[in-house]
């Protein structure tokens, strides 16, 4: 079976206004990015998608209901993002921890979580990463994390110089070297490139989903960050 790997999509850095329109059309019109190939699972899903639950009810119910309320929300800057109407426990999405001890989302749960697959190969990715760690700075602490898992295969030493080399100060390490966290969202309709972003609740289930870069330190995202970690505030 030939080797594949996770698209990327182009466009604009997100620095610039992205529309939503063109946010859509670099997560359908992605390309393969050179350079990548050899660390994607050959077609394998890496022991993740084993374990991933397609809840028909249950825990996920308050999530796919918590979608629909935010849906108002999904304009802007986050235009891209769509509630999920399919129930998606991602409790056993498994990867590696700052210290390469394996983990799973759900030994981060008890809050909502903002999940991004990123390379370092990847340009939109590259390009947003700071947005992201701007977002941890100002959202997150004990009602919401930003969980930022790097699928560059190999060892840390590339996405940690990343790290390094552009400054990122509040986001926490995480590396999923075998691709299989991607392999599981895309099997779950959630994943089509890179970069990928889900919003799970405090129990691990998707509330919406988004393909593509988005501005995640704007006013639109900081409005929706605080209606899913602060629903009374």
């Amino acid at each position: 079976m030939n080797e594949k790997t996770p698209e990327t999509g182009g466009g604009k850095p997100a620095s610039g206004r992205l529309s939503a329109g063109k946010i859509v059309a670099i997560a359908i019109g992605v390309t393969i990015v050179a350079g990548a190939a050899g660390i994607y699972a050959r077609g394998m899903l890496s022991g993740n998608g084993a374990f991933l639950a397609s809840a028909s009810g249950g825990q996920c119910t308050a999530a796919i209901e918590a979608g629909k309320t935010l849906k108002p929300l999904l304009t802007g800057e986050v235009a891209a993002m769509a509630n999920r109407i399919e129930a998606n426990d991602l409790s056993a999405l498994s990867f590696n921890d700052g210290d390469g001890n394996p983990v799973t989302l759900a030994d981060t749960a008890g809050k909502p979580r903002l999940v991004n697959l990123w390379a370092t190969w990847c340009a939109p990715c590259r390009e947003e990463m700071p947005a992201l760690d701007r977002l941890q700075a100002e959202k997150g602490g004990e009602d919401f994390q930003v969980v930022a898992i790097s699928v560059d295969g190999g060892s840390d030493e590339k996405p940690r110089g990343f790290f390094d080399e552009i400054g990122l100060e509040h986001l926490g390490f995480y590396h999923d070297p075998t691709i299989g966290a991607f392999n599981t969202m895309k099997k779950a309709g959630l994943a089509f490139g890179l970069p990928v972003t889900v919003l799970v609740d405090e129990n691990n289930c998707v509330i919406a989903n988004m393909n593509g870069p988005a501005h995640w330190d704007s006013e639109d995202a900081y409005r929706l960050i605080d209606a899913v970690s602060k629903p009374d505030g």
